[in-house]
């Protein structure tokens, strides 16, 4: 387990923020599962919390049992996003979490994200206005640097224990490299042999094995896992069993299914209409993925119409194909 100030994260394992994916829902579920010392909300806006704050309630909108939990905000104007932090505070939120690392262009175009990166003054006056505004832990979560020829991590990292930041997750890759190659563990080394304040790494944490070798070669603090869950909602507490020395969770084809449909029937009805189908679509393609003949379901899933189709199309699934396999 580790610290950041007063909240305690044990097991060390860090359920990533994730857009469109980590809701109220799917932390609650990966919490149950096991494995789990703290979950992050979606990144939220600080523009679309300050001027429209009841259209970003679902972003920040958490139970009990999720705790403990970062609410994640990310925007480019200093008030703003000290306003925000306050907010989240309000909320209840165990840590209040700046995104430096969103790849994504519609984030980097607004100005947050990864690319306060390229302007570190910037970043410092954010820091600092947030860090007066509230008195909760507060934490970051960067990238390496904007592309290979800047990396700034280690910069950054100083920059925020000086603005008064107690916790800072790192992803290995640049802004640039997106999702593409690897996440190179030895900046993340590099930074944590840096740090007064405990660090978190990310990238490429896909299996068991993988969250012992980035403890192991970078030496932080912590773990953090996104993009593996979304497919494989078990791998945190898969990755907390082999690193405690347990044997590690094996997930029949069986629990698999239950589980997609006991979830997808969750979404589907605490999902506004208009946006529920499109969603239930999403949800489906992650977590069918390695099922036998998923290529096909998939296909299906995505050309269904209503909601009363999608499932017909994964109740027949499941009925069958999967229960046959099982056999």
């Amino acid at each position: 387990m580790f610290k950041i100030r007063d909240v305690v994260i044990d097991p060390p394992i860090v359920l990533a923020p994730v857009a469109g994916h980590t809701d109220s829902l799917f932390r609650q579920a990966i919490k149950g599962l096991g494995g789990c010392g703290l979950v992050v909300s979606e990144l939220v806006s600080t523009e679309g919390m300050t001027r429209h704050p009841a259209a970003s309630s679902h972003l920040t909108h958490f139970q009990e049992i999720e705790r403990p939990i970062s609410i994640q905000i990310f925007g480019s104007d200093s008030a703003r996003m000290a306003d925000s932090a306050a907010m989240v505070e309000a909320m209840g939120a165990d840590i209040v979490d700046v995104n430096v690392g969103c790849p994504v262009k519609k984030v980097v175009k607004q100005g947050g994200g990864s690319n306060l990166l390229r302007d570190l003054p910037l970043l410092g006056r954010i820091l600092r206005a947030v860090r007066m505004a509230i008195k909760a832990p507060l934490s970051v979560k960067i990238r390496s640097g904007w592309d290979r020829n800047s990396i700034n991590a280690v910069e950054v990292l100083k920059l925020a224990e000086d603005c008064g930041v107690e916790g800072l997750a790192i992803h290995g890759r640049t802004r640039c490299d997106l999702f593409s190659g690897q996440s190179d563990w030895k900046i993340v080394a590099q930074v944590k042999e840096q740090a007064k304040i405990p660090i978190i790494g990310n990238g490429d944490v896909f299996a068991p094995a993988d969250a012992e070798r980035m403890f192991r070669e970078t030496g932080v603090d912590g773990i953090m896992i996104g993009r593996g869950v979304l497919s494989n909602p078990w791998l945190i507490r898969q990755c907390w069993d082999y690193l405690s020395g347990k044997a590690v969770k094996q997930v029949s084809l069986i629990e698999r299914a239950e589980f997609m449909m006991n979830f997808l029937e969750k979404v589907q009805s605490q999902s506004p209409p208009h946006i529920v189908l499109g969603k239930l679509k999403k949800i489906g393609g992650y977590l069918s993925k390695g099922f036998p003949g998923s290529t096909h379901l998939r296909a299906r899933m995505h050309a269904s119409r209503a909601t009363s189709e999608f499932f017909e199309v994964v109740r027949e699934y499941l009925a069958h194909d999967a229960q046959q396999s099982a056999d």
